[in-house]
């Protein structure tokens, strides 16, 4: 429930239920107090009225009938010696707890109750005591009285008496004072328990797992059982998604840590051995080991090579800080196939047959075939793979072999490279393209690499819309496979290019 309807709802509430409360409290009171003044004698029937203002409504009702009483004696001049008359005035006004007693000469002369006139009797003025209206007893009873003549010339006094006394009227205001404080009261706690269960409880569980937060513990899962809906659901899923989120970045900031450090580690584990090997020769130069010409230029070329290798490492480096950034320079243009992997296969030939590997190239695309592409990642991407091919070949007796096919796919071009080499066991490929992943955790010079030049190459592939995997079989070899999108002309739009 949303908190503008529970603050409409306790607004409500505050003025609804002490009223509600109230008014059953009086009811139950007036019934209480009716019998503890044993008044239900006169009638079953409830007057709240002679319960709220006896005096008020006694002295209404017996306005009206002395009135009456008055107009019938005018008919009939001694219809108070008449007992049925009498006893009707006596059933009339019984609903308002009353009765009525006739005097004559000071004796008793009418009562329906006996008893109840003999003890009222004892604290009536008399005849000629010349009170008018109502007027209250030393027993705090209300009482109208008429002075009226017998037949026989003798006296009477018609009372009309309250069964009950003024006294009910303190103690219902007592009782209804007592009984107000009380219900306000109830309905303060009530309203506070249930505000307090629906707001101020889920608050507090939230701060409990905000501390859990502050503290690093992104586990911290809030009870899960919370029947509250609106803003407290809202809150308790925003705080999920938040810490899920949390956790996720702390996770990753590890894992980025735990690469950071992998990945010094192995850029410093590939740098030692050009270095070493730099050192090495160049201090055989110095030191007059290499005495020949011919050996001296082996040196150097050596030095030279190492060099390189060296500045490849720190270029990979480079470029891995800008894939970590998303930041790699992309520069597109519309590259024909057949020219560009023509002039790509000429360069790593020579390089693959300096190795004594042997290279077999296929293009199957069409000579019109033209893709967008930047020209110097795609070189870097052919580059890398060829390289991992040639690192894990293990083949030193010539048999070494590469093989690049290019296949038309209709709306693509088809890119694979495949080697004879070793090969990669199935339960590895999916997690090849993972940064610093190796199906090889052992290190040698031979088999060196920072471990994220495939990842590299897929972060490539897939800036330029297209996609990679991998192929392979243990000990018979590797065929890595990506796609490129074709450039599409269309007629009617000629400058319109689809990558």
């Amino acid at each position: 429930m949303r908190f503008r309807t529970k603050l409409l709802i306790t607004s409500l509430a505050i003025v609804v239920i002490p009223v509600i409360l109230a008014i059953g409290t009086y009811l139950a009171l007036g019934r209480y107090l009716i019998h503890k003044q044993q008044a239900q004698e006169y009638t079953t029937a409830i007057d709240y009225g002679m319960i709220s203002d006896p005096g008020g409504t006694f002295a209404e009702m017996t306005d009206e009938l002395v009135t009456e009483i008055s107009g019938d004696m005018v008919a009939k001049p001694f219809i108070l010696e008449d007992e049925e008359y009498l006893e009707e005035l006596d059933r009339r006004i019984a609903s308002k707890y009353s009765f009525i007693l006739v005097e004559r000469n000071g004796e008793l002369y009418y009562a329906a109750n006996r008893d109840k006139a003999v003890e009222a009797a004892q604290v009536l003025p008399g005849y000629g005591s010349a009170l008018e209206g109502v007027y209250y007893t030393t027993s705090r009873q209300l009482v109208r009285q008429i002075d009226f003549g017998f037949s026989d010339g003798s006296n009477g006094s018609l009372y009309i008496i309250s069964g009950i006394r003024t006294a009910l009227t303190n103690s219902l205001i007592i009782y209804m004072s007592i009984a107000i404080i009380a219900i306000l009261a109830l309905t303060s706690i009530l309203l506070a328990m249930w505000i307090g269960r629906s707001f101020f409880k889920p608050i507090s569980e939230l701060n409990v797992a905000m501390e859990h937060i502050k503290d690093g513990n992104f586990d911290y899962i809030l009870p899960t059982d919370i029947k509250e809906k609106g803003e407290i659901e809202a809150l308790y899923r925003n705080y999920e998604d938040m810490r899920l989120r949390l956790k996720e970045s702390a996770e990753e900031k590890i894992e980025r840590e735990k690469q950071n450090k992998e990945l010094i580690s192995n850029i410093s584990h590939d740098l030692k051995t050009p270095i070493t090997a730099i050192k090495g020769y160049s201090q055989g130069l110095l030191e007059g080991v290499a005495a020949s010409p011919e050996k001296q230029m082996k040196y150097i070329k050596i030095i030279n090579n190492k060099a390189n290798d060296m500045n490849n490492l720190i270029n990979e480096l480079t470029l891995y800080s800008s894939i970590d950034n998303n930041r790699i320079p992309y520069n597109f243009v519309k590259i024909n196939v057949a020219d560009y992997f023509g002039d790509c296969i000429d360069e790593i030939g020579a390089d693959l047959e300096s190795k004594s590997i042997k290279l077999n190239y296929s293009n199957l695309t069409t000579p019109d075939t033209v893709i967008v592409a930047d020209p110097e990642q795609i070189k870097r991407v052919i580059n890398n793979i060829v390289g991992n091919s040639v690192k894990y070949l293990g083949r030193d007796d010539g048999s070494g072999q590469v093989d690049i096919r290019l296949l038309d796919e209709i709306d693509s071009v088809r890119v694979e490279i495949e080697d004879n080499g070793k090969g990669i066991a199935q339960k590895d490929i999916p997690n090849i393209f993972d940064r610093f992943y190796r199906t090889d955790s052992s290190r040698n010079s031979r088999q060196g690499g920072s471990g994220i030049g495939l990842s590299i190459v897929k972060k490539i592939i897939e800036d330029h819309g297209g996609y990679i995997w991998a192929t392979s079989h243990e000990e018979e070899g590797t065929c890595m496979h990506f796609v490129l999108r074709k450039y599409v002309e269309f007629a009617d739009a000629p400058d319109t290019v689809t990558v």
